[in-house]
């Protein structure tokens, strides 16, 4: 478990001492609630390269300084992990450019994200808070509703999250996505947030399921 976010940095400056070329890291996960004092402590760090190259890279430079590699349980299996690497307190959970079944690091995504890091060999950027709860609502892991109202507490631009729903949606064919947002948006309804895009949220989920009905 990694308490203070300097941990991370300090990683992440080992990494580029030992990166034979540039890469361009997005971080999507709990590193960026404790960066903003949303958590106490996070037990992974999800981290995404957009491109192939620069995933081989990264990968191969975890293994050089002393992270090994573990296949990802059933839990995790909707998040479409490309590989988990472990050291020490450290989980890395690195994704090539997918996650979730095709759900993908766009190019809004990487507009809104903040650089925290800039080096010869490593830029480092965290998600914005609007794509970190968009991902985490995608997924069933422990702990990542609670991770939701924090950053929903925090103050979001719904309309953001609504347009790369739709973004997703139309780029990649996958419709399904919206019943699973949809699900954990309920969630934190029921527990009182109040969350302004759920009619267009709900109407959504009604086509997608008016469509299947007519398919079986």
């Amino acid at each position: 478990m990694i308490t203070v976010f300097q941990q991370i940095m300090d990683l992440f400056v080992e990494i580029e001492k030992n990166l034979p070329k540039k890469a361009d890291i997005f971080a999507i996960g709990g590193m960026m609630l404790l960066y903003q004092g949303l958590k106490p402590a996070t037990k992974d760090v999800d981290l995404v390269v957009a491109a192939k190259e620069q995933f081989s890279l990264l990968e191969k430079t975890l293994k050089e300084i002393g992270f090994h590699g573990k296949i990802p349980t059933l839990p995790y299996a909707r998040f479409n992990i490309s590989q988990i690497f472990i050291r020490e307190d450290f989980r890395i959970d690195l994704f090539h450019r997918t996650v979730c079944s095709e759900f993908f690091l766009s190019p809004g995504m990487m507009q809104r994200a903040t650089k925290i890091m800039d080096s010869n060999k490593l830029s480092l950027f965290l998600c914005s808070n609007e794509d970190i709860l968009l991902f985490k609502s995608m997924t069933e892991r422990e702990g990542d509703l609670e991770d939701c109202l924090s950053l929903a507490k925090r103050g979001l631009q719904w309309n953001i999250i609504l347009d790369e729903l739709h973004y997703q949606m139309k780029h990649t064919g996958n419709q399904v996505w919206v019943t699973w947002v949809g699900e954990r948006l309920d969630l934190l309804q029921e527990r009182g947030l109040n969350i302004p895009i759920m009619p267009e949220i709900d109407a959504l989920r009604f086509e997608y399921y008016e469509e299947l009905e007519k398919k079986s």
